[in-house]
């Protein structure tokens, strides 16, 4: 079934080819990916070691380059036709691409037009299970800011332990906003104790459901500051290969025990991706 993302990834890329000074943004082209918006950039960038907006740029350029050689026209004019507001703009992109102005460019021809996609994660195999899970509840602190800040709050959080009791069935993050798209202060995020059903929550918590469905669950072992790799397999090659659909709602995280008791390579957390019905 990665055959059917493969389509879908070639379809963006010709649309981008096509449409160079078109609506180009994660939306529009997650609309032509026929993919969730929470979810498409991930799958992008895991699949070909690009985000959309490097794609976009590369592929602007490598059509202006081919008219820089094939036509007679002005450099203004080819700016424009790709999407570039100005001359300035403009040259700045393709020298940092191709180490040259357009105009030399276009005086002494093109070696390499084209940058080869990395390979990311391809050496760390992870285990996923698909299973179906009822509503569930979270006790929640909001952070706004950088994810590496979520910590402050889950210090926080550990004071209304005692109030919650029994009541708790673990410890969990949501992370709405992906951070190579959206600045650091930016960033909404999280954290909170997995609550039973009808719990009566202490002022200053919030209740975050995490809808019922079917979810790709991953299992992640090691460094926090790691778990990328673990993204990277999760919707770079088992969601290609799964013949499923990601749900339109965000990740979430399960840390199964305490970092302040457990060695950082010993740390397992749960990655739950929510799949369409």
């Amino acid at each position: 079934m990665s055959n059917d993302y493969e389509k879908r990834i070639m379809r963006v890329l010709r649309h981008i080819h096509d449409n160079p000074a078109g609506d180009l943004s994660l939306d529009a082209l997650a609309d032509v990916a026929a993919m969730s918006r929470f979810h498409w950039h991930r799958i992008f960038n895991a699949m070909t070691g690009e985000t959309c907006a490097q794609a976009a740029r590369r592929l602007r350029l490598h059509r202006a380059a081919l008219w820089l050689i094939g036509k007679d026209w002005p450099v203004s004019a080819i700016a424009a036709k790709v999407g570039y507001p100005n001359v300035k703009s403009f040259t700045r992109a393709f020298q940092d691409q191709y180490g040259v102005s357009p105009r030399s460019f276009r005086k002494d021809g093109f070696s390499s037009l084209t940058k080869p996609a990395r390979s990311k994660g391809e050496n760390k195999v992870f285990d996923v299970e698909v299973k179906k899970a009822e509503n569930q509840h979270l006790a929640a602190l909001h952070h706004h800011g950088p994810y590496t800040g979520i910590g402050a709050q889950f210090q926080k959080l550990g004071a209304f332990a005692p109030q919650l009791g029994s009541n708790i069935r673990g410890v969990a993050a949501v992370y709405y906003d992906d951070p190579s798209l959206v600045a650091e202060a930016d960033l909404k995020s999280c954290a909170g104790f997995l609550v039973a059903d009808n719990t009566d929550l202490p002022k200053g918590l919030d209740d975050v459901t995490l809808k019922a469905g079917d979810y790709a669950i991953l299992t992640y072992k090691g460094p926090y500051e790691d778990i990328r790799v673990a993204y990277d397999h999760l919707f770079g090659r088992w969601l290609p290969e799964s013949g499923r659909e990601p749900a339109d709602s965000p990740c979430y995280e399960v840390y199964l025990n305490n970092p302040a008791e457990t060695k950082p390579e010993d740390l397992l957390t749960e990655i739950y991706l929510p799949l369409a019905a």
